[in-house]
């Protein structure tokens, strides 16, 4: 373990130190030392953070945890497939995660502010991004309405051809279905209308979705994704 620790907080000391040259990229950094998976969460929000959320594929149990640039506590134990992590932890600093077995991975992660996420998401499934779709664009009606619906305006420019066809097919305008769902439904529905309009596109992973026939970016722009 002591060797495990020493190798953790070398390769900590080193992402630091060349963090700020890639501080808009990857916040997840990845080591596996032996039999444990040593992750490094970069704090690339711009601004002091109170915590972190993260979820893993299966169970986990935190080994260790070391923090640059301040201090968080687990509210949930270390012990378990979903944990957060409360307390404060300065712009571009980071916290090293160690966890055992080696071959878990994150699935979801996601920066706090108080009570509020901040920064970029990490996410690696079609579920998550249903849900991150949902919430965010809740977030958005109250906030930024005009914004939200300058970006669904360039959705349906960026994909007029490939939606009139989709919309043929249905024997219904998507247009005119989709935004009263998205302007009064609770996030819940948003996310059950996102993950219908995925599956009628036949893909079941986030790859499929990135690379697929619809352009998103202009809803991942304003969503932060």
């Amino acid at each position: 373990m002591m060797r495990c620790k020493t190798v953790g907080l070398v390769l900590g000391l080193v992402t630091i130190l060349s963090f700020a040259a890639w501080a808009q990229e990857s916040w997840l950094v990845p080591y596996i030392a032996g039999d444990t998976a040593v992750w490094f969460f970069n704090n690339t929000t711009g601004m002091d953070v109170t915590g972190i959320q993260i979820e893993f594929d299966q169970d986990v149990t935190i080994v260790n945890k070391l923090e640059f640039g301040g201090a968080v506590a687990p509210l949930e134990g270390l012990t378990g497939s979903a944990f957060t992590f409360v307390g404060e932890l300065v712009k571009y600093g980071a916290i090293q995660l160690d966890w055992q077995p080696a071959t878990a991975v994150p699935t979801y992660a996601i920066w706090l502010s108080g009570q509020q996420p901040v920064g970029k998401p990490y996410f690696t499934s079609v579920a998550k991004l249903g849900y991150l779709f949902g919430q965010g664009i809740a977030h958005l009606r109250e906030a930024d309405p005009v914004g939200l619906a300058a970006a669904f305006e360039q959705f349906f420019l960026d994909n007029a051809e490939y939606l009139a066809g989709l919309s043929e097919s249905l024997g219904m305008n998507l247009a005119d279905s989709l935004m009263p769902i998205i302007m009064t439904s609770p996030p819940e529905g948003i996310e059950n209308f996102f993950n219908t309009i995925v599956g009628m596109l036949g893909v079941t992973t986030l790859e499929g979705v990135l690379e697929g026939g619809i352009n998103f970016s202009s809803l991942f722009n304003i969503l932060g994704l």
